[in-house]
């Protein structure tokens, strides 16, 4: 599903070119959990909006589904985007003043999906990230923080994504809400068989992932299952 082959990633300042990533190697199934954690600085930042074809490497080739990516034109990095990457970010990113089930929909506004399928697709995805019914037409911020994540994860997988990436989604969270959340990303895992990316500086939140990356100064330094 994922191949990235010696991505390597450098930024230019003042003094030259400075490197951020240095020569990548890995895979990531379908149907894999996989957390990448590194401290601030590592890279890892940097490696996900790769992944989430928001950037492209300096040199090397990122294939997603078998497609290289890492040289295409930002019209074509877009269509990747909407079509087969869902976001999940620490700061939710929904629209306040928009009910749940709009901030859920508008992907497949974007998408030019048919407006009758909408409504439809957008109550899977909320049942799917475990969200009560009863909150569907609320407006979003009349939700609690773990409430508004599960919108957010559920606005990420209502077009089907190949895969989801998940930036820091505890981390405007408490302790007791972010571990619903990520036992929501484990269900959606294990029982509905996504894959999911999981970028974190926290080792007790990389640890309910199945794998981890672990990168610093730019560089992989272990990549390991995680017992369970």
């Amino acid at each position: 599903m994922i191949e990235c082959k010696n991505i390597i990633k450098t930024y230019k300042n003042s003094s030259g070119d400075v490197p951020i990533l240095k020569g990548l190697n890995f895979k990531i199934e379908d149907g894999e959990f996989v957390a990448i954690i590194g401290p601030s600085g590592s890279g890892k930042s940097t490696l996900m909006n790769i992944l989430g074809a928001l950037d492209t490497p300096t040199s090397g080739e990122y294939y997603l589904d078998g497609k290289d990516v890492s040289g295409l034109s930002d019209d074509e990095l877009a269509g990747i985007r909407n079509n087969k990457i869902g976001f999940v970010f620490q700061s939710f990113n929904l629209l306040a003043r928009s009910t749940v089930m709009r901030n859920v929909m508008l992907p497949l506004i974007y998408g030019d999906y048919p407006k009758e399928e909408r409504e439809g697709m957008a109550k899977k995805a909320l049942l799917d990230a475990g969200l009560d019914e009863k909150y569907y037409y609320n407006l979003s911020n009349q939700l609690s923080g773990g409430q508004m994540q599960r919108v957010a994860i559920a606005r990420a997988l209502v077009n089907d994504p190949t895969m989801i990436l998940a930036d820091e989604p505890t981390g405007n969270l408490d302790t007791k809400t972010g571990e619903i959340v990520l036992s929501t990303f484990e269900n959606l895992n294990r029982e509905k068989k996504h894959t999911i990316i999981l970028i974190t500086h926290e080792k007790e939140v990389a640890e309910h992932a199945d794998r981890i990356i672990s990168i610093r100064d730019g560089v992989i330094i272990d990549d390991y299952k995680v017992r369970k």
